[in-house]
């Protein structure tokens, strides 16, 4: 049974002193997931702060899911104004983001405390 992917905002400090947003995703992650994953990402604005993804929640994320993904970090890459990292994915997940090519859009960074370092 799918578990409804939920996105929450919070704010951080990188080690720089810069204000990071992170946008923290919980459940699966799949076609049923655009909405919440787009609304979340265009609320955030135009902002040119880093914004970093956090996958720690998520136990599931199928390729309609990567998608939607790659359609918010192109969105982010077109407008060009901020950076954006990911952390907490599986070794697994991590394996098929490299394999994807998400790493020309996004850092992927193993823990919260190595992306705001």
């Amino acid at each position: 049974m799918q578990v409804s992917t939920k996105v929450t905002q919070r704010e951080a400090t990188a080690a720089s002193g810069a204000a990071v947003t992170i946008l923290a995703f919980s459940g699966d992650i799949s076609s049923t997931s655009k909405d919440a994953i787009l609304a979340a990402y265009h609320g955030l604005g135009g902002g040119a702060s880093p914004l970093l993804l956090d996958f720690t929640a998520v136990d599931y994320i199928n390729s309609s899911g990567i998608a939607i993904i790659i359609q918010m970090l192109l969105e982010a890459h077109k407008a060009g104004s901020r950076s954006i990292g990911i952390f907490g994915l599986s070794a697994h997940f991590k394996k098929v983001f490299t394999m994807v090519g998400i790493g020309k859009y996004a850092s992927i960074y193993d823990d919260e405390k190595s992306a705001l370092a």
